[in-house]
């Protein structure tokens, strides 16, 4: 009888993005706090096409990754927001909880796994293939991008992670991006990426604002943030 080796992923890498539905879940609490719900919900879909536009590119310009939406509402997987790409439900519980429910699905699938928010819409293919490239180098398990704010834009992995090393970080806290990194220190090397802003409050919005200006070759759905983002001078 022969012994067959088990199964392993293929080598293709997936992005994840995590999401909530506008009308299902409230949307940006801290920035609708500021200016009002309907304008959040406003900068939040168009923040979100152009995460989904960054990703649709890099898949044209040749980058083996798959994009799925991460949806936040089990019955929001067929919604007609996200047809673009193939969902899969975040699971229950906290932000610990569905990071660690969407990364360890996908690492059936795949063997490197990116999970970012819709939140970064300045974000370009470049990021993406630098995430890719980092986890390609035998040294490096993880991949990092921090967040102005102390969390981070992009987690990206190719090794299996503990529970206990998601539920061990304070997330949406100044500590979340340095918290994680040493929790993953015994499991493999972190390489980091760029930092960015990911719009949590209004005090972000001049930050995108200038990253996006400076961006040299901005894809259309990022001029549509630009122009949204001339709303708040």
């Amino acid at each position: 009888m022969v012994a067959h080796a088990p199964e392993r992923p293929p080598l293709s890498a997936a992005l994840a993005i995590f999401v909530k539905t506008p009308g299902l879940s409230p949307i940006k609490t801290r920035l609708a706090h500021a200016i009002g719900a309907a304008a959040a919900e406003e900068f939040y879909r168009c923040a979100a096409a152009a995460v989904a536009a960054v990703a649709r590119a890099a898949v044209d310009e040749g980058v083996d990754v798959t994009p799925y939406w991460a949806v936040a509402e089990r019955t929001a997987l067929a919604h007609p927001d996200w047809r673009e790409f193939p969902t899969l439900w975040q699971g229950h519980g906290e932000l610990a909880d569905r990071l660690e429910h969407v990364h360890n699905e996908l690492r059936t699938r795949h063997e490197q796994v990116l999970l970012i928010g819709a939140d970064a819409p300045q974000i370009s293919s470049t990021h993406l293939v630098a995430a890719l490239a980092a986890l390609h180098d035998p040294a490096t398990a993880f991949t990092l991008g921090r967040a102005r704010d102390g969390g981070f834009w992009l987690f990206g992995s190719r090794v299996e992670i503990p529970r206990h090393v998601w539920q061990s970080v304070h997330y949406s806290d100044p500590r979340t991006a340095d918290e994680l990194a040493g929790a993953l220190g015994a499991f493999g090397n972190v390489t980091y990426l760029s930092e960015l802003t990911d719009v949590d409050t209004a005090n972000d919005l001049a930050y995108l604002r200038g990253e996006l200006t400076a961006m040299t070759t901005p894809l259309p759905e990022q001029r549509v943030v630009s122009a949204w983002l001339d709303k708040f001078p």
